[in-house]
């Protein structure tokens, strides 16, 4: 075991000011800071976080966008050896991603990898988007005794969740929107459904009522359907 340490950080959905005061302790304490880059040019996680990593060291960290589970795996792998390899002369690295790690999170495939090798490792919460998306659009999620379901939008096939008694929340909807939208509609749960995309960062969204919604919206965008409410 070496003296380097690595730190998961969520740093929220997109607005600097919900990252947590722990997360910039451990920014500002890191050697490193990882970055995923899913290949597209967008760093978004650390344009939200710039203002506590100010000129530390950068690691890049490819994590493409893709479901093929052996390109992945190797992926992930290529990312575990280098942040090991930061670890071995002791270095603090700090790995940022959107909202909380612990959530649909690209970052804790390799977080498991690290420990696995006998290094240290540990996760910082995150503002969740789901969390976020509800107080921008100034509603609850779960009231009393009420469920909360969540669901990533692309999941091959949500008739079950449809037909769970609990309020739902579908993340990263955006191409799949149109199709989330026809199933609603025909399960009746349409009315009942809002949106809310890019929430906290620039081009936020916010539509109370889906079915009223004109616009596309892409990929940050999460709709919230509260089944008690008529």
């Amino acid at each position: 075991m070496t003296n380097g340490k690595l730190t998961g950080v969520g740093v929220g959905p997109g607005d600097p000011e919900l990252l947590t005061l722990k997360a910039v302790r451990v920014l500002r304490e890191a050697d490193v800071v990882a970055v995923p880059d899913k290949g597209a040019g967008e760093r978004t996680a650390l344009s939200i976080a710039a203002a506590h990593i100010q000129d530390k060291p950068i690691l890049s960290c490819v994590t493409p966008m893709v479901r093929d589970k052996a390109a992945l795996a190797e992926a992930h792998k290529a990312v575990a050896d280098r942040l090991c390899a930061l670890l071995e002369e002791g270095k603090r690295v700090a790995f940022i991603t959107l909202g909380d790690p612990s959530i649909y999170s690209t970052y804790l495939y390799v977080h498991r990898l690290v420990l696995a090798r006998g290094y240290a490792a540990e996760l910082v919460p995150g503002v969740p988007s789901f969390c976020a998306a509800a107080a921008s659009l100034n509603m609850g999620l779960c009231e009393g005794s009420e469920r909360l379901l969540i669901v990533p939008a692309s999941h091959r096939d949500i008739s079950d969740c449809l037909d769970t008694d609990a309020n739902l929340v579908f993340m990263k909807a955006g191409k799949d929107l149109g199709a989330l939208r026809d199933r609603l509609a025909r399960e009746r749960l349409l009315e009942n459904a809002s949106l809310a995309a890019n929430c906290g960062m620039e081009g936020e969204v916010l539509c109370p009522r889906l079915s009223e919604l004109e616009e596309e919206t892409g990929y940050f965008s999460l709709v919230v359907v509260k089944r008690g409410e008529k």
